[in-house]
């Protein structure tokens, strides 16, 4: 029986579909949204039109492709994982030369009627890619030199493209999260410990590059990891952020200042409040309180993924499950250290809470997959 045969015999179809899509995380999906309406209609003062409303429409939006991606039988994103990793690839490219500037960056394409950052679509199209590379490879070769040098080509070239533009934080993320997968795929930890050890040269070798004619990053970028080493070197300059930022979330307690009461996004102390440092002001405003609780319901999300991608036979279904589990971890896991002082700020956006459109309809479609492997897995007989 093929592949095919057997997911047409076993998934459900019509109206079971729906039943069986896994209801607790959508239900934490639109919580945490709300809370990021809430968030954003009080950094706006009170104007729901400014960030909260557009935010709203872009959530419903994703909410129907992530039911539409759902009802898709996952055999077909894996066959489509290819071709979606090479198109993203063709956008990125396109990015270096007809991309849109933005805030000291080339990052955006711009169709007239809406903009996005195709780099969001690779944190996702990565996942896909990877885990229909492994799902193909016998599991006895996943370890073989030859069979890890191509998983390592297909997460270096777009992060290589994607720090061009530069975006150093969406770099990153995709070089942990692609490194995550190959972890996730079984590879031998051999291979983990000499990337630990290329990292710390590679460390060594940006800093000593500084200031020379090959320099590996960008002058802000060394100022950004300068300000993280020391905010108070320059606290009303490099340093003011993140010295801001711990105000806020010192001020506010065990319970916080109340809602639309916080002092330092209301009086614009608070660098980038309605996007990266969001967070900062849940913290101001709901203390302690509201910080662990938010950060309860992401580690919800986390261990339903997980526990849905343990449980999934097909071994595709598990990868991609387990990858957009991964993503969403370090996209909050990130953003938090970042505002928080525990890691240098390089613009990765709390997820679902932080205002833009382009993060969060592809984090929502990237749940739409794992809806799709959720719904589609094999069944026991």
């Amino acid at each position: 029986m093929s592949y095919l045969e057997y997911n047409l015999r076993t998934v459900p179809s019509g109206f079971k579909k729906i039943l069986a899509l896994n209801w607790p995380i959508i239900f934490l999906l639109i919580v945490i949204s709300g809370i990021g309406f809430a968030m954003l209609y009080s950094v706006s003062g009170g104007i729901l039109e400014r960030w909260a409303q557009p935010q709203m429409q872009r959530f419903f939006i994703g909410m129907v492709g992530l039911f539409v991606l759902a009802m898709v039988p996952i055999w077909f994103w894996r066959n489509m994982s290819f071709i979606s990793y090479i198109f993203t690839v063709a956008l990125l490219v396109s990015v270096e030369f007809v991309g849109v500037k933005g805030m000291g960056a080339q990052r955006w394409l711009d169709f007239g009627f809406f903009r996005f950052q195709p780099s969001e679509i690779m944190k996702i199209t990565l996942v896909l890619v990877l885990a229909a590379y492994y799902d193909w490879l016998p599991q006895k070769k996943t370890s073989s030199p030859i069979w890890v040098a191509i998983p390592i080509v297909l997460i270096a070239f777009p992060a290589f493209l994607v720090l061009r533009q530069p975006d150093l934080g969406t770099a990153l993320l995709l070089v942990v999260g692609g490194g995550a997968m190959i972890f996730l795929a079984g590879v031998h930890w051999a291979y983990f410990i000499t990337v630990v050890s290329s990292g710390i040269g590679l460390a060594i070798a940006v800093f000593h590059s500084r200031g020379t004619t090959w320099q590996l990053l960008k002058d802000y970028q060394y100022t950004r990891v300068d300000t993280f080493l020391d905010p108070s070197r320059d606290p009303l300059g490099t340093g003011y952020h993140i010295t801001q930022a711990k105000i806020a979330l010192g001020s506010g307690g065990w319970t916080g200042r109340g809602f639309m009461q916080g002092t330092q996004s209301r009086l614009n102390f608070l660098p980038e409040k309605h996007t990266d440092f969001i967070f900062t002001t849940i913290s101001e405003e709901f203390g302690f309180v509201g910080s662990i609780t938010l950060l309860s319901l992401y580690l919800a999300v986390l261990v339903l993924c997980t526990l849905s991608g343990l449980a999934n036979k097909d071994r595709f279904a598990s990868l991609l499950t387990l990858g957009i589990g991964t993503t969403f971890f370090l996209f909050f896991a990130i953003n938090m250290a970042m505002v928080m002082g525990l890691a240098p700020v390089v613009g990765v956006p709390l997820p679902l809470v932080s205002y833009g459109g382009s993060a969060m309809l592809i984090l929502l479609l990237g749940f739409g997959l794992m809806q799709s492997a959720h719904v589609h897995r094999p069944q026991s007989k």
